[in-house]
This record gives C-alpha cells, sequence and structure tokens, in this order.
C-alpha cells in the first residue's frame, strides 16, 4: 500500500499532468474508473503502471476482471496518494500511467480511409477531447493533429475523450500541407470548416466521397494559407440569432454530415 503522497514513486506519476515531463518520459496520466476501462479493454500493451483505493478496486469488479486478464496488475494507494497524483479534484479510486503511442501519419493515410480528421492549431483541451470523441462516433479512421495543437495527452484531453483516444489512430505534430497532400494522394477530398467558406447545404453532396476535415483555432479559425491549401473551405448555416458555434460543436455537425453521407451512399 502506498500511503506516503510526497514519496518520489507519487510524484514522478504527478509531474506528468505537465507536458515537459510527459515529454520527457513519453509517458501520460490517466484518470478515474472510465479511462482505465478503456485503456485496459483497447491497448492493455501500454500501460505503465495502475493504482487504486481497495475500495474502489472491489466496487469496479469489471474493471479487475479486464486487469487481470491482461496481466495488469494493480498497486494499491491510499486516497491521498491517488489525490496528489491526479490532475482533478476527485479521480474517484484509479488512476494509471501509460506510454504514448501515437500513429505514424503515413501509416494512417496506406490504410485506404475513408474519414480523416486534421485539428490545425486546435489549442482548449476540452474541444480536441470532445472532436477525438466525435471522430470516433461517427467511425472515422483517425485523428491527425498538426501546427501547435495541444497535446492530445494532456490530462484535459484524456479525459474529454472519455476513452475514445484508445479507440482510433491519433498522429501528433504534423505538417498541414504534407499532411493534406498525403490526403489528397490517397484519394481524399480535403475540407475545411471555416466562417469563410462557401455555403454548407450547396455543397452537401460532396460529401459522399472519401473526405478529410481540416478544422483550426478556435478563435481565428484557419489562417489564409491553410484555407488555400484545401480543395474546398464551408460555413455551416446560422439560423438562430447565435454568434457562431463552439468548434467542437462545430466539428462534430460536419463530421455527422459525412457519416450519414457516406453510408447513405453503400
Amino acid at each position: 500500500m502506498l500511503e506516503n503522497p510526497r514519496s518520489p514513486r507519487v510524484r514522478a506519476v504527478a509531474k506528468l499532468t505537465k507536458r515537459s515531463a510527459r515529454q520527457e518520459t513519453g509517458l501520460y496520466l490517466l484518470e478515474g474508473p472510465q479511462a482505465a476501462r478503456e485503456a485496459l479493454s483497447y491497448r492493455p500493451d501500454t500501460l505503465e503502471e495502475l493504482y487504486a483505493t481497495p475500495s474502489a478496486w472491489d466496487k469496479h469488479q469489471d474493471i479487475r476482471t479486464i486487469a487481470e486478464a491482461a496481466g495488469v496488475e494493480v498497486q494499491f494507494a491510499s486516497e491521498a496518494v491517488l489525490d496528489a497524483m491526479a490532475d482533478t479534484v476527485t479521480p474517484q479510486g484509479i488512476v494509471a500511467v501509460a506510454r504514448q503511442s501515437p500513429t505514424a501519419v503515413r501509416d494512417i493515410f496506406e490504410g485506404d480511409p475513408k474519414l480523416v480528421v486534421i485539428c490545425e492549431e486546435v489549442r482548449d483541451p476540452g474541444n480536441l477531447g470532445t472532436i477525438i470523441r466525435a471522430a470516433d462516433a461517427v467511425g472515422a479512421d483517425a485523428v491527425i493533429l498538426t501546427g501547435r495543437t495541444v497535446d492530445p495527452y494532456n490530462p484535459k484531453v484524456v479525459r474529454a475523450t472519455t476513452g475514445s483516444l484508445f479507440h482510433l489512430p491519433v498522429a501528433v505534430g504534423a505538417d498541414l500541407a504534407e499532411t493534406v497532400e498525403r490526403a489528397r494522394r490517397a484519394g481524399l477530398r480535403v475540407l475545411a470548416a471555416d466562417v469563410g467558406g462557401e455555403d454548407f447545404l450547396a455543397h452537401r453532396e460532396t460529401l459522399v466521397e472519401p473526405t478529410a476535415w481540416v478544422f483550426g483555432n478556435e478563435a481565428r479559425g484557419l489562417e489564409p494559407e491553410a484555407v488555400a491549401l484545401v480543395d474546398l473551405s464551408l460555413k455551416l448555416p446560422i439560423y438562430g440569432r447565435a454568434e457562431s458555434l463552439n468548434l467542437a460543436t462545430a466539428a462534430s455537425v460536419c463530421l455527422y454530415e459525412s457519416a450519414f453521407a457516406q453510408r447513405a451512399s453503400r
């Protein structure tokens, strides 16, 4: 039982809330039973450490069963230790450390994808996590992060994905121009969601094609140079009096429209 919140082991886990520590170690933090459950179910090979309070381990019988089947051992710890490790105020009795496992961009496009998400300078962790979750929900083939997009292994991003981070390939640190060119060579039409774009409904029929969607920064959108790279930029209509749509909401609408169109054509 780990009981000292100031022990070197606990401090090493707690440091993973900082990007510098994640970059140095190649590890990241998972908090709560949902994240642990998804990691154990889909990527148990990436789990390095698993911590739980005895009461949480007794409560979540399904997680215990999955961990035993995957050969992952638990280290029991006190509530105070888990609180010291976690980024959240209440980690709900379970914390894990996993190894980062990004996918190479070339591997994504060698797999004959039909729907790919490209995030260019998305800075808000909640938005990025929600976009990854939406991409998973619509059955997208991958998410590619370019430019200065927030680290997908940021604890806030990981929480916002609610486990979807383990369900589909995610590439990091990609160059936008190179990614767009790879998408075209793979037979995808590259679209951008942009407030200066053309009417979404007027081009709805194009969504049946294999598509790579590009989503930009929350405040500035896509830079003109980025818009110039894509085949077509589209603007979602606003029928009410809202000033605009949240980035993650707009991305979700675009991705579902593509998913509906592609599935209807099969």
